[in-house]
Order: structure tokens, then C-alpha cells, then sequence
């Protein structure tokens, strides 16, 4: 299979390195001006109508750079689920605030113990959602919440304005008690679950890539003993272990975008769980005390590696899941 992009993916990888690359810039806003958060939006709605592949594209490059936007929860977790699997109405009303800016999107997930679970012990019946998610990005700042639940017609995932009564936000955990939320069309559950392993997939391999470019340069450049790290076999080692880590996960990573099959998910996200915290361990160790100065980048690249971790819910869950299948 070749999974070489074509060529709207490379020209959506090179306009989003190209804006998120720009000093001073506000890069929430200015991927919206540069109509990147509406690769997914229906055409009517002045969108490209164009699907994951493109969406894991831009992923990428936000992880690549490590900038801290919210693109998993808004794109992956918002606008691909609506744009798939809501009814023009819903398209209608909730689309507009992510092409227009009004605020971002997120989905509510995972449960205490249940990373990701196939069926949700949320429950939504004739009193409502009832249920807690934790791990839910940006839950604070979204303006809907995508929330699964599991009803007499089994999981589902029902749109939820969380100003309105019934939804608790805190530290990212959301409860839901009698939540009034509109449906979407069947399917959208288990879509949903493979939407945010690809997404936080495509992130996770930016991540390794970027932070391997960082150290790359690092080494080559920062002298010792009258001579580059880069030529002490010890310092050449650990760079060599994070390109096998790095190149694995982008090979799994693309995979399982292009199939959405679990299999490749599952396989893909145990490498993210297994090995995207001790490759930027390596990295940091590679920078020494340079690694951990706030005004350096690694520490971006450390702390979305560990956000996305916990979000797939760590090596021993998602060897679990491998073994399922």
C-alpha cells in the first residue's frame, strides 16, 4: 500500500508548517484564517468536505511544532464526528463555531478506569446523560461536548451545550446528571473511539518527529571536549533509538489512519503508550539542563507526549487491547 500523501495532503502539510511557524502569531486563529479548521466541514457549509487523512495531516504538523492548540479535541473529536454522522441541523449549528472562531469543540470519553471504552458506562435514557468522563480536553473552554453513552439501542454519542443544566466541569473531568443532549446518527459511537485513536496517533507522531528534530540539531551543533555531541557514540546511540521509536510510530500511526481498523489502532496506540514518553526522555537527556528551560521548546513536546499518553490510557491498557484481537 503507499501511504505517500497526495498532493492536497502535502500542500494542507505545507501551509500548516508555514502558519505554524510564524513568530507572534496566534495559531488558533490563524490556522482558521488560513481555512485549516475547515478541511472537514461540509462544502455547503464553506468547508473542503475532505475526510481523517487530511485532518491526521494537520494533526501532524500541530505535533511536529507542539504548539498548543486544540486540534485533537476540536478536529479529530468535534468536527469529524459532526460532519459524518450529524444531520444538517446539528451541521448547521455547531460546525459554524469552530470555522468561525467562537470557541472550540471536545468529546467526553473516557470513564474512571474505562480509558476509551467500547461501551460507555455513561448512560443516556428518558431523564438524560448520566454518567462521569474524565481526561476530557479543553472541557473547559468547549462550547459542545460530544459525549458517548450507552442506551436501549446501545452506545451512542449525544451533543451536549454544557451551559446548560446538568453538566459539572472540573480539572477536566465532566459529570452529567439529567444532561439533555441531541443524538447522533448510529455508527458514531465506535467511529468516534477510532476518530480519537488516530488523532491522538497523527499527533503523537509530529510530537516524535519534531523532538527529534530538535535534538538532532542540538547535538550538532553543542560542543564538547572541542567536538559536536553528535560524534560521541554514546549521544549517536540514543538519536539512533529515537528514530527507530519516531519512524515505527509514523509507519503505525499512518496505518492505522488509512485502514481504521482496530487492529492497527490498537497496535498503533500501545507504541505511542509504549514508547513516546521515553523517547523525549531520551531527547531531554540529550539536551541536558538546556531541555528543561521553559523558553526551550522540549518541554512542549514532553508534556503533550505524556497528555496523549494518559489519553490513550497507558502501555498496560493498550496492551490489553492488542491481546483482545
Amino acid at each position: 500500500m503507499d501511504f505517500e500523501l497526495d498532493e492536497t495532503q502535502r500542500e494542507i502539510a505545507a501551509l500548516a508548517a508555514d502558519v505554524l511557524g510564524r513568530e507572534g502569531d496566534a495559531p488558533w486563529k490563524a490556522l482558521g484564517e488560513a481555512g485549516l479548521l475547515a478541511l472537514a466541514v461540509p462544502q455547503r457549509l464553506g468547508g473542503d468536505g475532505l475526510g481523517l487523512l487530511e485532518t491526521a495531516v494537520l494533526l501532524t504538523e500541530v505535533g511536529r511544532r507542539a504548539v498548543g492548540v486544540p486540534a485533537l479535541a476540536t478536529l479529530a473529536l468535534g468536527v469529524l464526528p459532526i460532519a459524518l454522522y450529524g444531520t444538517r441541523e446539528q451541521q448547521d449549528e455547531v460546525l459554524p463555531l469552530v470555522t468561525e472562531q467562537h470557541g472550540a469543540l471536545t468529546a467526553a470519553l473516557s470513564e474512571p478506569s474505562a480509558p476509551l471504552p467500547v461501551v460507555p458506562g455513561t448512560t443516556a435514557g428518558p431523564d438524560g446523560i448520566t454518567g462521569t468522563k474524565i481526561n476530557v480536553q479543553q472541557a473547559a473552554t468547549a462550547r459542545r461536548i460530544l459525549v458517548t453513552a450507552t442506551a436501549e439501542d446501545g452506545p451512542g454519542v449525544f451533543v451536549v451545550d454544557p451551559a446548560r443544566p446538568g453538566v459539572s466541569i472540573s480539572d477536566g473531568s465532566v459529570r452529567f446528571e439529567g444532561a439533555r443532549g441531541e443524538p447522533l446518527r448510529a455508527g458514531a459511537a465506535e467511529a468516534i473511539r477510532r476518530f480519537a485513536l488516530a488523532g491522538a496517533c497523527a499527533v503523537a507522531d509530529g510530537v516524535l518527529a519534531g523532538a527529534l528534530e530538535l535534538t538532532v540539531r542540538h547535538v550538532g551543533t553543542r560542543h564538547q571536549f572541542g567536538k559536536p555531541l553528535a560524534t560521541f557514540q554514546a549521544a549517536a546511540s540514543l538519536v539512533a533509538d529515537v528514530y527507530i521509536a519516531a519512524r515505527t510510530l509514523h509507519l503505525a500511526a499512518v496505518a492505522a489512519c488509512w485502514s481504521l481498523d482496530d487492529a492497527d489502532l490498537d497496535i498503533a496506540a500501545y507504541w505511542l503508550a509504549a514508547e513516546a514518553l521515553p523517547a523525549v526522555h531520551a531527547c531531554h537527556h540529550l539536551h541536558g539542563g538546556l531541555g528543561l528551560d521553559i523558553t526551550y521548546p522540549m518541554h512542549r513536546y514532553y508534556g503533550m507526549a505524556k497528555e496523549l499518553t494518559r489519553f490513550v490510557g497507558g502501555v498496560e491498557h493498550r496492551l490489553g487491547a492488542i491481546d483482545v484481537h
